[in-house]
């Protein structure tokens, strides 16, 4: 008899920046750290892409062409989508830290000197059920 082994699904990671070198960047880390990650240049391609069947985390960026992470992160909860979502940002303020607070998501600040994003994301992974 044939030994059947289990295939598990990566989490998807879905990376939403205007600058292509932050997706390709978190792209290619966060693949070598077991993620399934897919990235998106604004947040209109987000909310057409509409596909958030599989388990994972939403990374946005705080300022994308045309909007801002907060209010991207809101559409998507209006759209009952209820991915956990970790903001990306550059020198955040008192106050977008507030508004972040309240809307339960958490900031990771830019550039990227440590394994902060990625341990963000294997705790935002595990409080969905999800594992890394």
């Amino acid at each position: 008899m044939p030994i059947q082994t289990a295939l598990i699904e990566k989490p998807a990671v879905f990376v939403v920046d205007d600058d292509p070198a932050v997706c390709n960047s978190l792209k290619f880390s966060l693949e070598l750290e077991g993620f399934s990650v897919r990235t998106f240049a604004d947040g209109q391609e987000l909310l057409e892409a509409d596909n958030f069947t599989r388990p994972g985390c939403l990374i946005i960026d705080y300022k994308l062409p045309g909007t801002n992470g907060l209010d991207l992160l809101q559409r998507l909860r209006d759209r009952h989508v209820s991915t956990p979502a970790i903001l990306i940002t550059s020198h955040p303020t008192r106050a977008l830290r507030e508004l972040a607070t309240r809307a339960g998501v958490r900031i990771v600040e830019k550039p990227f000197l440590t394994d902060a994003l990625t341990e963000e994301i294997r705790e935002a992974c595990k409080r969905s059920g999800l594992t890394s």
